[in-house]
Parts: C-alpha cells; structure tokens; sequence
C-alpha cells in the first residue's frame, strides 16, 4: 500500500503542477477556484508522498555517511537561499533564470546523497525529475529570458540569513521527527 500511495503523491503533484500548462482552456475555465483546487491537490500530493513514503520498502544500496550528510546540509542550505534569493531578486537570480526550481533541485539530490534506498529513489528522484522537465517546459514555453536588476545588500543579506533560520528550523523538525539531519 506504502508504493501506490508514494507513486499517485508524486503523480499528483505532477499533474497539479503540469495542470495549466496541459489543460490550459480548462484551468482557464475554472478562473480563481482552480488556484484552490490546485493548492488542495498539492496538499494531498505531499499527505500521499509522506504516507506513501513511510510505508514503502525496498532494497537498500547505501546509507548515511558523515560526508555525505554534510554535502547534504550544504546543498539543502544552498536549495533554501535559492528558494529565499527567488523572492527577493537577490544577485543569484541574475545568473540563475529559475533559482525555486534549482533550489527544490538542489534539495532533491541532497536527499538522495543520504537516502539510498528505492523509496528515496521514488520520491525524490520523481520530484527531482520534475523541477528539471519543469525548468525545460517553462523555457519553451519562454525562451527570452531578462534577468532582473540588481539587487541591494541588504536583500542578499536577509535571503542568506533566511536561509539560515529555514535551514535550522527544518533540521530540529526532522531531529524531532526522529531523522537525524547532522552526522
């Protein structure tokens, strides 16, 4: 049961966030309600993926390192200052046309550094594989790309120390939740 319910997580939040541009006469039609109707869907996408993921079992190729778990909180640190520096127009989005969809990369792939077991490679690597067909489909649909001005210090400052904070938060949710984000 653990697989079907990861599976149709990952599932729907690809066919949430693919919605508009696969139907988008549809998502049309649906005007402001579709932007709840969406927002439900990704919820329940993140409810089934966590269900799905705890109940999921599978072989097991490798496990934490210290290494590897420090490469992890750099890359999940540098994933949130993307996510914070997209918000903010900091200097990063000058050079990176979408620093959300890298960022959630960047998460991604640090979780499988850590994780290497089918379940992670189901979960995250879905995830991961959609932030990059999402980054291709946005450029399509898109091919000019104007980087925005530059930013002042003060908003590369706050998106470093957002990150930070996020960063920190995050790792006691997971300690509290029994996984052990250090080494």
């Amino acid at each position: 049961m653990g697989w079907i319910l990861l599976v149709a997580g990952v599932a729907l939040w690809w066919g949430a966030h693919f919605f508009n541009r696969l139907a988008p006469d549809r998502r049309a039609a649906m005007g402001d309600r579709g932007r709840g109707i969406v927002a439900l869907a990704l919820f329940v996408s993140v409810g089934l993926m966590i269900l799905g993921y705890m109940n999921a079992w599978g072989p097991v190729w490798w496990g934490r390192s210290p290494a590897l778990v420090g490469i992890n909180n750099l890359l999940v640190l540098a994933g949130f200052y993307l996510y914070a520096a997209s918000g903010m127009k900091t200097r990063a989005t000058r050079v990176i046309r979408h620093p959300q969809l890298t960022g959630f990369s960047l998460w991604a792939v640090a979780h499988l550094l850590v994780n290497g077991d089918l379940a992670s490679f189901m979960l995250f690597g879905g995830l991961l594989v959609w932030a990059q067909a999402e980054i291709v489909v946005l450029n399509r649909a898109q091919p000019e790309w104007t980087p925005p001005p530059p930013a002042p210090a003060g908003k590369e400052i706050g998106a470093i120390v957002g990150a930070i904070v996020v960063t920190a938060v995050v790792m006691l949710i997971h300690n509290w939740l029994g996984y052990r984000p250090w080494a």
